[in-house]
């Protein structure tokens, strides 16, 4: 389950203070998460590396709504993977309610 422990994420007993990259398997601090606006394929690491490819990215931007950039967007598409934006605290809400659903999907949550 992922929640909030202060101003930080909350993985089981794991608080993660920054940002916080999730797929299915684990649950990695996001030390150098960029801002919303500098997202890139790269931010991510090896987070998209999951067999078979996620259904979609759970992207939390932050305190608020931000749309990520257009091309981050685009690039992401056209591997096949769709993005969901939200604020971080909505996003680290919807990702217990689709794993739960057993939905194969990433989340990359940037700090408050």
């Amino acid at each position: 389950m992922t929640g909030f422990a202060g101003r930080g994420f909350r993985v089981r007993d794991d608080v993660f203070p920054g940002g916080l990259l999730l797929n299915p398997a684990r649950a990695l601090a996001w030390e150098d998460a960029p801002t919303a606006d500098e997202l890139s394929i790269a931010a991510l690491g090896d987070l998209l590396d999951t067999d078979p490819l996620p259904e979609f990215l759970l992207l939390g931007t932050g305190a608020g709504l931000r749309q990520p950039p257009r091309a981050f967007v685009r690039e992401l598409e056209a591997k096949g993977i769709g993005v969901e934006a939200m604020d971080s605290r909505a996003a680290a809400r919807a990702w217990g309610v689709l794993r739960a659903e057993e939905r194969w999907i990433v989340a990359a949550l940037l700090p408050l």
